[in-house]
């Protein structure tokens, strides 16, 4: 029986996540499996990939042929470099503490590189969060200096009005004293005139 390591698909529409899967090659992608042999989620940055390597060598030992994805997630987590080395060890090349003194060896590097992307990556989104803080910042200051002169032209405005109110009044107040002291004079006439119609009446 033909066996492949291979992916298994799961996951909501857009967001994919895989099982890592020993399956006869005959059955269907997401049909039956003779082993989960661990997970793949390409979501994330870097994916994150969960592999039991033990499993996966014992299944590349007994023939099993990974797909082209498979296989360079068994190179990521070291499974095709162990099952070369266990190569060796039926060679007579090495010897079996050799071998784990190596994949140790290797594991570690790996780790290290996956934590300097990861910390690379943390520190461009954090320069990228500064930058955006600092031109929204530039933009904020860019508008406020420019309502600055709208401000100023209205304040002007509110003082314009407020002097030609001002004239507005002064010049209705020079109006109105003379039409005060016309209409003062004809009373002053009449009470002249009464004197003399009194006087008139005297003579009589």
């Amino acid at each position: 029986m033909p066996v492949k390591i291979r992916l298994q698909r799961h996951g909501k529409k857009g967001k994919p996540f895989y099982w890592v899967v020993a399956a006869d090659s005959r059955s269907k992608r997401d049909g039956k499996f003779l082993e989960k042999l661990g997970t793949y989620n390409p979501n994330t940055n870097p994916a994150t990939i969960d592999l039991d390597v033990d499993g996966s060598v014992k299944w590349l030992n007994n023939g099993a042929q990974p797909t082209d994805t498979a296989r360079a997630i068994l190179s990521y987590k070291g499974a095709l470099l162990k099952h070369h080395l266990l190569g060796g060890v039926r060679k007579g090349a090495l010897t079996e503490e050799q071998v784990e003194e190596k994949f140790n060896a290797w594991v570690e590097e790996k780790e290290k590189a996956v934590q300097a992307k990861k910390d690379g990556l943390s520190k461009a989104e954090a320069d990228a969060k500064a930058k955006a803080l600092e031109a929204e910042k530039e933009f904020s200051d860019k508008r406020a200096a420019a309502a600055l002169p709208e401000e100023e032209a209205v304040e002007e405005t509110a003082e314009e009005v407020a002097e030609t109110t001002e004239a507005v009044a002064e010049e209705t107040a020079a109006v109105e004293e003379p039409a005060k002291e016309e209409a003062a004079e004809p009373e002053a006439k009449t009470e002249e005139a009464a004197p003399a119609e009194e006087a008139s009446k005297e003579e009589e």
